[in-house]
């Protein structure tokens, strides 16, 4: 069997940043409580993991110990956890991702100047509860564009949408169409929302998924761009499969099946795509050819409030770095377990 290897795929930076940020704390404050408001990731074995280190995950500020250390997860939150966070004295670290930073940025600024916001996102979904907590008398949901006949407008001049950043391109598209139908004046963000790595993952599926008769997501139910890569596989009629990890894989699915993609969402760690290569070699044996769509090696620095708690802590962090290189750390992988591999470049774009 062929595996195609889809590069990108798994964690993105702002996800690998929340689950580093967690991974220093617990390093540099043995023994303390640490709380997380909501899961860091929408990943059931990430917030396992961290679990079982003695992380707890909270819904609601007032389940955390005052003056403890309190995480707010890479889907960000709303200006009123932020202060409810502050009246109990928490020590609050910020992870929240900064593409989603920069949304509740543009929320903030469009409601100052008096404009309308149509959010185009779910409605239940954290990253959209946060953004909508900036502004909430200036912001209405748009989840489908049977939401479009119910929202109020007073002014449709002064209209802008913003979205969540996990959308898929597909989804978010049909609802900016009929949003500009029903309002010709309203305004775009000045640069996209949805997330780079997203776009990038599912471009990647659709480039690829032609030369395969399946296509595997690693990822949770719960994480929206996982879903969404699924979803987008089996709309361009390549059958595809959600799995948590190795121990889903079920042997009818892979009758008739010379050619796999394997990829995985945004949220899902390359351990569990490690595992399910390691599987597929073990039961059908075969080669794994990486596919190159984009480049995304990314090195970023601390985040501020983590890196003043380090400081407090008597931890050094000049030049501290957080380095993402899935090519480099995939080929060891393969190379260590004496899969045949080989890495091809498809050149379809260029990431934003």
């Amino acid at each position: 069997m062929k595996i195609l290897l889809a590069n990108p795929r798994g964690f993105c930076a702002g996800v690998y940043m929340a689950i580093n940020v967690v991974d220093e704390l617990l390093a540099v404050c043995p023994g303390e409580p640490i709380y997380v408001y909501h899961e860091i990731v929408h990943n059931r074995h990430v917030v396992e993991r961290f679990r079982q280190q003695g992380v707890q995950f909270i819904e609601a500020i007032e389940e955390v110990p005052t003056g403890s250390i309190v995480v707010f997860s890479a889907h960000g939150v709303s200006p009123l956890v932020r202060a409810q966070a502050r009246a109990r004295n928490l020590l609050a670290i910020d992870a929240t991702c900064p593409l989603v930073t920069k949304v509740h940025a543009e929320a903030i600024r469009f409601a100052k100047r008096g404009w309308q916001i149509l959010l185009v996102g779910h409605r239940e979904h954290q990253e959209v509860v946060g953004t909508r907590g900036e502004a909430p008398e200036s912001i209405q949901v748009v989840e489908s564009p049977a939401d479009i006949p119910h929202l109020h407008i007073k002014d449709p001049s002064k209209l802008i949408y913003l979205t969540q950043t996990t959308l898929s391109l597909d989804d978010a598209a049909l609802v900016i169409r009929a949003l500009k139908q029903a309002f010709p004046e309203i305004k775009e963000p000045p640069t996209s929302d949805i997330c780079y790595a997203t776009t990038n993952r599912q471009t990647a599926v659709r480039a690829i998924a032609p030369r395969a008769q399946l296509v595997l997501v690693v990822g949770s139910k719960n994480s929206s761009n996982s879903v969404r890569l699924t979803e987008i596989a089996q709309n361009d009629g390549t059958q595809a499969r959600l799995i948590d990890d190795a121990s889903e894989l079920q042997a009818a699915w892979f009758d008739g099946v010379e050619t796999l993609l394997l990829t995985a969402g945004a949220s899902a760690p390359e351990d569990l795509v490690h595992a399910v290569i390691a599987e597929l070699i073990t039961r059908f044996g075969g080669e794994v050819e990486q596919v190159d769509v984009f480049d995304e090696r990314v090195e970023f620095g601390l985040p501020a409030s983590l890196r003043n708690l380090l400081r407090a802590r008597g931890r050094e962090t000049e030049g501290r770095r957080i380095t993402l290189d899935r090519e480099r750390d995939t080929a060891e992988f393969l190379a260590a377990n004496n899969i045949p591999h080989h890495t091809v470049a498809l050149t379809i774009g260029q990431s934003k």
